[in-house]
């Protein structure tokens, strides 16, 4: 494994035993200040994830990016992720083109449907019964956009261009990875020759497996070669210097937010309840130092990662916590993690 991310999908939630909500302001601005520390104890990216109408409250990443790219110097700056599906491709090349230029060419960009929160369809006016066909004809603009000057095109779902060029123009190649967990995303990655984001964090991971191997056979029949494709995979994740400690500090806040997961999902048939025990199996790495690095060797060895990203802010978790999970996780898991797998 070659680098390791600090994600965040910025849920508002009241901490599940004082009851207390950090104000918005308060909750962009720690975003930033874990981007910061990130990038000082050896994290290599930074993921801000991007929702409407919930309490999720980070809807502008660029933004957030853009923020902390004044106060970092190397860290990558990501998504996880942008929501292609509804939003013009032209405003997205837009508006990351500039993160990019002003961060000397370290912006990246994870492209997802997001077609599990369906309220964003209703508000933005979209049908999320077209949301596979809407996905696939943004993302693919989007690519040309960012890749090419005087695009010219025309689709189903956003007015032609005739010669177009977006400015401003990325400092170099942008990278552009799918978020897949379907047969039709991960071809669809390959084919427009983007790196593959596993959303992980919605299941076990021997189940995106498959996924890989779809997206390995899609690559290598466009004729390309291995070495060049990047795979990733995301965990909500928490450390503690002792095991039962962190699994007990952590359990009231991944139950918080595992409940609002469901609440904003609406459909309980496809969000589980909340089973600690089996989340720590699957999508959950908790523990010491010790089991969080032995977890992340056995996610590794099953896919193959490039890169795992790691999301511990959620369900309401104090901000000066989260500041010492990423400290203890940068002092104690990356560095074995970096030289062992």
């Amino acid at each position: 494994m070659r680098e390791l991310g600090l994600m965040s999908l910025g849920d508002l939630l009241p901490h599940p035993e004082t009851s207390t909500v950090v104000s918005e302001s308060a909750r962009h601005r720690s975003l930033i200040d874990q981007a910061v520390l990130a990038e000082e104890v050896g994290f290599t990216s930074v993921h801000l994830g991007e929702h409407h109408f919930s309490d999720y409250m980070l809807s502008a990443p660029p933004v957030v990016l853009a923020a902390i790219g004044e106060r970092t110097n190397s860290l990558r700056l990501s998504t996880a992720v942008t929501l292609a599906g509804n939003l013009d491709p032209v405003r997205v090349a837009e508006d990351y083109a500039t993160v990019d230029v002003l961060s000397g060419g370290r912006t990246e960009l994870v492209l997802g449907r997001g077609n599990l929160f369906t309220r964003t369809y209703v508000g933005f006016g979209h049908d999320v019964g077209t949301a596979r066909e809407r996905y696939d004809e943004h993302v693919a603009l989007l690519v040309r956009l960012l890749r090419e000057e005087e695009v010219t095109w025309s689709g189903a779902f956003r007015s032609p261009l005739d010669g177009h060029t977006t400015r401003p123009r990325p400092v170099g190649d942008l990278p552009m990875w799918v978020g897949a967990a379907s047969r039709g995303s991960a071809e669809l990655a390959a084919d427009l020759g983007c790196r593959l984001m596993l959303p992980s964090v919605f299941g076990k991971p021997e189940m995106f497996a498959p996924v890989v191997e779809i997206y390995r056979a899609r690559w290598e029949e466009n004729g390309r070669d291995w070495a060049d494709a990047r795979v990733g995979a995301c965990s909500h994740a928490f450390v503690a210097v002792a095991a039962q400690d962190a699994r007990d500090r952590w359990r009231p806040f991944y139950a918080n937010y595992w409940s609002f997961v469901g609440r904003l999902l609406g459909d309980h048939s496809m969000w589980p309840a909340f089973d600690y025990d089996d989340l720590l199996a699957g999508p959950a790495i908790c523990g010491s130092p010790e089991q969080v690095i032995d977890r992340i060797g056995e996610w590794n060895d099953l896919l193959d990662l490039d890169r795992h990203l790691f999301m511990f802010d959620l369900g309401g978790l104090d901000p000066n916590e989260t500041l010492r999970t990423i400290e203890l996780f940068g002092a104690e898991v990356l560095p074995v993690v970096r030289v062992s797998h």
